[in-house]
């Protein structure tokens, strides 16, 4: 983890360097030290500037850039330590920044998991296609792993994480930023709705083997279509196999909310 030695080759003039004017200075400031992280130019485990470095730099008061870094905060950009030397240590979040919110808003409007259910059917095959057209050899057997592990996880009684995981990370492997982001915020209801619907239907939180039988056997043809690079013929293969899902875990569920399963 580094701290940038100079403050000066890291702010540019278009990036709002000099002193700032604004009945909002610590908006601005914040804005533009967020800049710098979405630039790039300061990374995950940086530490911000020295605090007298960044209060001469922008020209403000020792609150307002404390202001500043709070802002960030709120926005999960930063960690600060209270007492500690070392000052804001900027952490680039993931898509777990807005699972929560989105789950939260989810359950708040009353959606069904019949409605996440439609959504991920309309992304996921989508996904399925731009990973086996354009994603990379190391993507590819990523997601083969995924699904090797599902045996194990299943003689484990965890399918249902490893199988949220696999859909998650199928999407994100498809170099898609925004429907990984989509996938990462479903991510946590997925996970609970495939543990409600197999819990559902048998005693011991698993599957029937002739069930299971089938869903190994999508996992191994989905693998099999991405290593080939045939995007069409994934894509309708995935868009089945989300119908057919979609049918087994609505089942029972067909009027459950997101707020039934969520804590």
């Amino acid at each position: 983890m580094s701290r940038p030695e100079s403050l000066a080759p890291m702010i540019s003039p278009e990036s709002g360097s000099g002193a700032v004017r604004s009945p909002k200075t610590a908006e601005l400031v914040a804005r533009t030290l967020r800049r710098m992280v979405v630039d790039g130019q300061l990374k995950d485990g940086d530490f911000l500037p020295h605090e007298a470095d960044l209060i001469a730099h922008f020209q403000v008061s020792r609150p307002t850039l404390r202001e500043a870094v709070r802002v960030l905060e709120s926005e999960r950009l930063v960690e600060v330590r209270r007492g500690s030397r070392t000052g804001a240590k900027v952490c680039v979040p993931g898509p777990e920044i807005v699972a929560r919110p989105a789950g939260l808003l989810l359950a708040l409007s009353g959606t069904t998991l019949a409605d996440v259910m439609t959504a991920r059917t309309a992304i996921e095959p989508a996904a399925a296609k731009l990973l086996a057209e354009n994603g990379t050899d190391e993507a590819h057997q990523e997601l083969r792993r995924l699904v090797e592990d599902v045996p194990r996880a299943y003689a484990a009684g965890t399918l249902a994480p490893a199988s949220a995981l696999l859909h998650r990370r199928m999407v994100e492997l498809s170099g898609n930023a925004t429907l990984g982001i989509i996938a990462g915020m479903l991510h946590e209801i997925g996970e609970r709705h495939t543990a409600a619907a197999i819990s559902g239907a048998d005693s011991e939180n698993r599957v029937a083997k002739a069930e299971y039988a089938k869903l190994i056997k999508s996992y191994a043809r989905l693998v099999d279509l991405v290593e080939v690079r045939r995007g069409d013929a994934v894509e309708a293969h995935w868009r089945r196999h989300m119908e057919a899902a979609s049918a087994a875990m609505l089942r029972g569920h067909e009027k459950t909310r997101v707020r039934d399963i969520m804590d």
